[in-house]
Parts: structure tokens; sequence; C-alpha cells
């Protein structure tokens, strides 16, 4: 495996593939990688020639400078976990490599865009098409893995590969929880003992719902799911949106599409830490 710190170098490297037949895989990464990632790049691993994960923390999507501050980051161990994995090319580049000047380009999709955590993240998804789009013109891939707990960035980059006519082919994979049913993310590992112990709440609750909202309306699913986080001391619901799974817009009664998905963030602990996590009520 190796590591490429410049794009010029990594392109290099993917030019002598290419010219071998080899198709590319690219695993587009924050780091402090875990077994989410790995099930994303073991995937690519099966499907291509090559596989490139990047590991690069984005200060462009991030509207709030602490969360970019305390962003957990830990190459080395990142570097381990992807050897075993058998990836061919990590690609850490600094920030001034990626964008060597300001990005001012702006991407808006709505109505996929500017609800849930476009709404309560203002710039968000500008900063994850600004560093998505670059990687794509750097790496070139056929193919593209994300995982399905980022639901609504995977609709975001989807549609911006449709207007930018990229031909790259987004492959979504199925969110990897613990034993417990907290779903895989860089962000609990900074949690305390404590706020783990209660993390599993939020998709208890989600979970529990899919019986429930069998015999309720749609309003009474949401207010239980919401009312069963918030009972417990240490969690406090951001929202939760129960909408269709194609436009992303809620929706008020069961009936009203064939594909309905229920998303959630929530606040865990003191600090607090954001959680996000969804459920699918109906997949046509």
């Amino acid at each position: 495996m190796k590591v490429f710190r410049k794009i010029v170098d990594l392109q290099n490297a993917l030019f002598e593939d290419r010219k071998q037949g080899q198709s590319v895989g690219l695993v587009p990464t924050m780091g402090a990688l875990h077994e989410g990632h790995a099930s994303l790049v073991r995937r690519s691993v099966s499907e291509n020639g090559v596989t490139v994960v990047s590991v690069f923390v984005n200060p462009t999507q991030f509207n709030d400078k602490n969360d970019l501050k305390n962003y957990p980051r830990d190459l080395e161990a990142d570097c381990r976990l992807l050897e075993e994995c058998k990836a061919d090319y990590v690609f850490a580049p600094e920030v001034d490599e990626m964008y060597p000047v300001p990005d001012n380009r702006c991407f808006e999709y709505p109505p996929v865009s500017t609800v849930m955590e476009g709404a309560h993240r203002p710039g968000h998804f500008n900063g994850v098409c600004q560093v998505v789009s670059r990687l794509f013109y750097i790496t070139r891939p056929d193919r593209a893995y994300f995982g399905e707990k980022d639901w609504q960035q995977i609709a975001v980059v989807k549609a911006m590969v449709r207007q930018l006519g990229l031909g790259v082919q987004i492959v979504e994979c199925p969110i990897v929880r613990d034993a417990d049913g907290l779903a895989r993310s860089s962000r609990n590992t900074l949690l305390s003992p404590d706020e783990r112990a209660i993390a599993p709440t939020i998709f208890a609750a989600l979970k529990g719902s899919l019986d429930y909202a069998k015999t309720h309306t749609l309003k009474e699913t949401h207010d239980k799911v919401v009312g069963d986080i918030n009972a417990v001391d240490g969690l406090e619901v951001e929202y939760f949106a129960i909408v269709d799974g194609n436009t992303l817009q809620n929706v008020a009664d069961w009936e009203d599409s064939s594909y309905i998905v229920g998303c959630i963030t929530v606040y865990c602990g003191k600090t607090p830490i954001r959680l996000i996590d969804h459920i699918k009520y109906k997949e046509s």
C-alpha cells in the first residue's frame, strides 16, 4: 500500500494503472476509520483493480469551528486498518494541497440539499460537494463508495454527479452497527463511557418504532421516537424527520409514499456529540 500526499503523485500512479486496464474505486473518508469504513474498502477491493482511500478532514464542510478542531485524527491507525483491508493507495493531502486557492464554487440541489442536515448545518453540503467533486476530478474513479449512515449525503452527491456529468457510479453500502445497535461513526470515539452507554437508545427507539408504526399514525410514531429518546438523561433530539425517500420532503401519512424513511439527529452528552441515524419504514 502506498501513501500519497501530493495530487500529481497519485495521478501518475493511477495513469499507469489505467494503462494496464485497471478500474479505479474511490472511498472518500475523513479518517478516524472504523469497521464501517473497512466494509466500504473491502467492497471496493472486490470490485475494482485499484482502490484509493482518501483521508482528509475537509474544513469547508464544517460550520462549527470547534467541531472541526475536535474531529478525531489518527493517520497511522487509519493506514494500519487500510493495509489490512488491502487498499492500494491512501491519499492524505494537506489542506493547501486540496485547496491551493479558496474554493468559491456553490452547489445547491434543492430539495435534497436544503432539508434536514442542509437546514441545520448551513454550508455543510456545499463543502461536501466541493471536496467530493475535487476528489472525483483528481482520481477519476469508475466507482465511489459511500456508507448509508450518511443517507442524505448520498442523495446530494448523486445530484451533483448528475449535474456535472461525472460518469462515476455511486455505490451505497449498508450501515455497520455495533452489537448494541449503535451506528459506527468516527464521532463515537469522542463519547465518554457514560455517553457511549446511552447512545444505543437512538437506534433502539428507531427499530422499536417499526412495529409501532403498523398500528399508529405517522405523527404518533414521530412523537414516540422523540419522546423515547428525550426521556433518557443526556440525549436530546435535534430533529426527527419522516420523509419521502426520493424527494426527502416530509410526509404526513403512511400512504403518502411507497418509500418512507425516518432520519434523526441526536445530541449526546454534555459536550455534546452530534449523532445521526435513520430507519426505513417503507421501501418500494
